[in-house]
């Protein structure tokens, strides 16, 4: 185990500067850029306008002999303080390769628009990430674990029949579509306003007491959760269900059976440790996916400043240096998370053999 440990340590930092030069070849080629999108401002044009910016973008491109100049009567030496203001002064392979040197040292520069730091952008912006996928993960374990074991359990009745009705609807809706419907029927006004619409905290947060920051954290938070939880625990209740019924028809089973156990003794002494054993390791899995995937939609949908939001901004402003610093977070946070799920599957069954991978 301990040469599979080191092997995958080792194999971290290529894969981040693979994914770090893949999405460095990208942004290359993509269209726009920060000193686009200021000389944009600059025109005064509306640049969250996808098509008046693209048009912008396009006719730039096709003034490059003249540094951006030409039919956008932009002043060339206003052209030059933005390019050596955002690092375009130079030419991409120094820019990559200072890059990478920086990034090895989790140093992810400024942010263009913003006077922070990336680091600092990230470490004020993570609490609100971490937040949602723990107690979304938290709660998705509790609900899909009792009720897929219920079902193995009461496998082809009624139960299960009606349960399996509410799995397939969690596991169809998406989680944007779900929260908008949540926004519509308890935050917006129309039928109940029983939410807040927006934030993680209410403004006179820091004046309320204990149990009052408590209340109104929960308070906010509960449309998040329940948008992300509706759409998580549908595939972790089936994965459940359908490991115990596989334990439940083995041989050793049958055998406790013959020698007179109850059913609660074989299911808790001899299934569970069994079964659950996929059920465990992949939490660290499941947790990937809570904070890389829906909870980046929700924390747009609801305005919650985490990672997802950040990094959401940084796209449409085209602030580069937010965006490859989320994304080598979100990348090494999901590598490290990988490794700890099979270690966390070699804990609960040190038969796996991990060095022969």
């Amino acid at each position: 185990m301990k040469k599979y440990v080191l092997k995958r340590l080792l194999l971290i930092p290529l894969t981040l500067l693979g994914i770090l030069t893949v999405n460095f070849c990208i942004i290359q080629l993509a269209p726009g850029g920060p000193v686009e999108y200021m000389l944009a401002k600059y025109q005064g044009m509306n640049v969250d306008s996808k098509a008046q910016f693209t048009a912008t973008t396009t006719q730039i491109k096709t003034a490059q002999t003249t540094h951006y100049q030409g039919a956008q009567g932009v002043p060339e030496d206003l052209i030059k303080a933005l390019e050596k203001q955002f690092g375009f002064d130079e030419p991409w392979p120094k820019r990559f390769v200072k890059m990478v040197k920086n990034y090895a040292m989790f140093d992810f520069g400024q942010s263009y628009y913003q006077d922070k730091s990336v680091g600092a952008l990230i470490l004020e912006r993570m609490p609100v990430s971490v937040s949602l996928g723990l107690w979304s993960t938290l709660i998705i374990y509790l609900i899909a674990i009792p009720l897929g074991i219920k079902k193995a359990m009461t496998d082809g009745s009624r139960f299960d029949f009606l349960t399996s009705l509410l799995v397939v609807f969690g596991s169809a809706i998406p989680v944007f579509l779900f929260a908008v419907f949540l926004i519509v029927f308890f935050a917006g006004g129309v039928y109940f306003q029983w939410f807040p619409l927006r934030g993680l905290t209410s403004d006179d947060f820091q004046n309320l007491s204990l149990l009052g920051k408590v209340l109104d954290y929960f308070h906010h938070i509960a449309l998040p959760v329940l948008s992300i939880v509706v759409g998580g625990f549908a595939s972790l209740t089936m994965l459940t269900k359908n490991s115990f019924l596989d334990e439940i028809s083995k041989q050793y089973v049958l055998t406790a059976r013959a020698k007179g156990l109850s059913e609660n003794q074989i299911l808790y002494k001899h299934v569970f440790r069994n079964a659950m054993m996929i059920v465990i390791a992949g939490f660290p899995t499941l947790l990937i996916k809570m904070l890389f995937t829906g909870a980046l939609l929700i924390e747009v949908i609801f305005s919650l400043n985490g990672l997802g939001l950040l990094g959401y901004e940084a796209i449409m402003t085209r602030d580069y240096p937010v965006i490859f610093g989320t994304l080598y977070i979100f990348a090494l946070i999901g590598l490290v998370l990988k490794l700890v799920s099979d270690l966390t599957y070699f804990a609960v069954d040190p038969r796996v053999n991990f060095d022969k991978i």
